[in-house]
């Protein structure tokens, strides 16, 4: 789907509907030392205990595109999910 660089929405900061500039998220780097991670490596990966039995989970195929939309007067910037999943997002001129 093709989506436009910027959307006119609402702005908490500005109490009005204003230009935002779109750019799609991306999520950062994975924390090594969160409880998850850590809780994974006892697991699975230390010392000789056979081999791991990991629970085979199907993904979905598809995401809901995620947006960081920043206002055009005060810079302020939000999260801007689009409800329906699609494969594939561009932003276009």
């Amino acid at each position: 789907m093709k989506m436009p660089k910027s959307v006119k929405t609402y702005c908490k900061k500005c109490n009005s509907h204003t230009a935002h500039k779109l750019k799609l998220f991306k999520s950062g780097q994975s924390r090594s030392m969160a409880h998850g991670t850590r809780r994974n490596v006892r697991k699975h990966k230390r010392g000789y205990g056979g081999k791991a039995k990991f629970v085979i989970k199907v993904k979905k195929q598809t995401k809901k595109p995620t947006f960081l939309a920043e206002c055009a007067v005060c810079k302020k910037k939000r999260y801007f999910v689009i409800d329906k999943r699609m494969k594939k997002v561009e932003l276009e001129a």
